[in-house]
């Protein structure tokens, strides 16, 4: 039995339209509502994931797991900003997924936080949402595929975009990246 599990990016804040790190904040408009039915929803507690969520119409379990990754001191903070003020730090983060130059969690963190998740799902055949934030998919995607952590900065996850995997435990697929789809 296959579970197929759509993960959808928050719709836009202003940390977003910034390129900044994210604190917790509301979205900037409503997304259209989404076309799929789904048994199970999840959101991450952010308020931008909670909004998003009931945007789309779902009525989703708040999940720990899903949250922001910690950016610690950087937060609200551009990355152009901090390149130019904390090069080192920056080229550091980038490059070693251990890293933690902020003060808050590392990608492998992230990875592992989120790859647990996953492989924690119920099995079955089901449909799963899941809304949350770039830096859960992007550790999403790298779990599913067993791509190394250092692919994680070489995903980019759009505002209100949509990823689909399928399977379960340890035997995810990618199935599709794309919008949210409108129904207007």
């Amino acid at each position: 039995m296959t579970t197929r599990l759509v993960l959808v990016c928050h719709g836009p804040t202003t940390a977003t339209r910034r390129a900044a790190f994210p604190d917790d904040e509301s979205i900037e408009g409503a997304p259209a509502r989404l076309r799929i039915r789904v048994d199970l929803a999840f959101t991450g507690p952010a308020v931008c994931c909670r909004q998003t969520a009931a945007a789309l119409g779902l009525a989703p379990r708040l999940e720990a797991r899903l949250r922001e990754c910690d950016y610690g001191r950087w937060r609200g903070r551009t990355l152009a900003e901090l390149s130019d003020t904390e090069p080192d730090a920056v080229r550091e983060w980038l490059t070693d997924p251990t890293a933690t130059p902020h003060g808050g969690e590392s990608t492998m963190d992230v990875l592992a936080r989120v790859g647990g998740w996953l492989d924690e799902l119920p099995s079955g055949r089901q449909r799963i949402a899941a809304v949350t934030h770039p830096s859960v998919i992007r550790a999403a995607i790298v779990h599913a595929i067993r791509a190394t952590p250092e692919s994680f900065w070489r995903i980019d996850i759009a505002p209100l975009s949509h990823t689909v995997l399928s399977g379960g435990s340890a035997t995810w697929t990618l199935r599709s990246l794309g919008r949210v789809p409108d129904q207007s």
